[in-house]
């Protein structure tokens, strides 16, 4: 009799269609490192709807943001590996003309969804109430452009892209946050694993991931021409230096700076009654 083999486990894995995700997870896109027996099926949407399918607890491995961490850490532990760092930069609030921070408070801005982080740090930055629609990332610009919205804040690719639509810089929200911090990096996004799953498992996931990284990191021209694919608007000297900004030594590990980041950017959250309780950032285990 013939013995019917057991089929690999199935993970799926959710990310970004943007360069800085894409580098990262080339390695397992592509077959480039053993899976150690897991069938990786990767799924490509962008945060926000990652935030909402996080909050369902499809995904065993995701991108979210940190901000959505705050609704979903009794479902999922953060990985050590896999951040996306503002170090200094991060989301841009941009409109047709300067605008001060009292103005911004009262015209409409086009954010890219609730459960970003960028959501929240705007939130932080004007302290308060303010006007916002939610608009997909990667229609903010022409929307602004075309008047729709007096500003608009953007994360991925429009960060470098915002000039080319004759766009003005307001604010950037990294720098902000630096500021406000003595220098601690804005904690944007983080891959997360599903905590139902056994921790074996876990610590499984979070080291194909960190291989993943360091494979793009060693081999950065081919992950980058991979990556490039995913770069709406940016030719490769903007790809490089788009990934460059989200795939550095904070991506191989948050450390403490980038776990007291984490913290003080939920709490601040709280604080300002962004978010309905404090939370306290779970890593996967050593």
């Amino acid at each position: 009799m013939s013995q019917t083999a057991s089929p690999q486990p199935l993970v799926r894995v959710g990310h970004s269609p943007d360069p800085d995700d894409a580098f990262m997870f080339h390695a397992l896109a592509n077959h480039k490192i053993d899976t150690c027996g897991l069938r990786i099926e990767q799924i490509h949407q962008d945060i926000e709807s990652l935030n909402r399918r996080a909050l369902a607890g499809e995904l065993e491995l995701t991108a979210i943001s940190i901000h959505a961490y705050a609704y979903l850490a009794d479902r999922y532990r953060l990985m050590n590996c896999g951040a996306s760092m503002g170090d200094g930069y991060g989301p841009r609030i941009v409109a047709r003309g300067p605008l001060t921070r009292e103005a911004l408070r009262a015209v409409r801005i086009a954010v890219p969804g609730k459960m970003t982080s960028a959501f929240l740090a705007l939130g932080l930055y004007l302290g308060g109430e303010f006007r916002y629609e939610e608009v997909a990332f990667d229609e903010i610009m022409e929307q602004v452009k075309d008047g729709r919205f007096d500003a608009g804040v953007l994360i991925h690719e429009g960060q470098l892209t915002y000039g080319d639509h004759g766009l003005t810089l307001v604010a950037d929200l990294g720098e902000w946050w630096a500021g406000e911090t003595s220098g601690l990096p804005l904690p944007l996004g983080a891959n997360a694993v599903r905590s139902d799953l056994d921790e074996d498992r876990q610590r499984l996931l979070e080291r194909l991931l960190l291989q993943s990284i360091e494979y793009g990191l060693l081999h950065r021209a081919e992950a980058l021409e991979y990556a490039a694919g995913f770069g709406r608007g940016l030719d490769e000297g903007r790809t490089d230096e788009f990934v460059g900004m989200y795939v550095n030594d904070w991506t191989r590990d948050f450390g403490p700076r980038g776990r007291e980041a984490v913290q003080l950017f939920l709490d601040r959250g709280h604080d300002a009654g962004f978010l309905p309780h404090k939370v306290t950032a779970q890593f996967v285990s050593a």
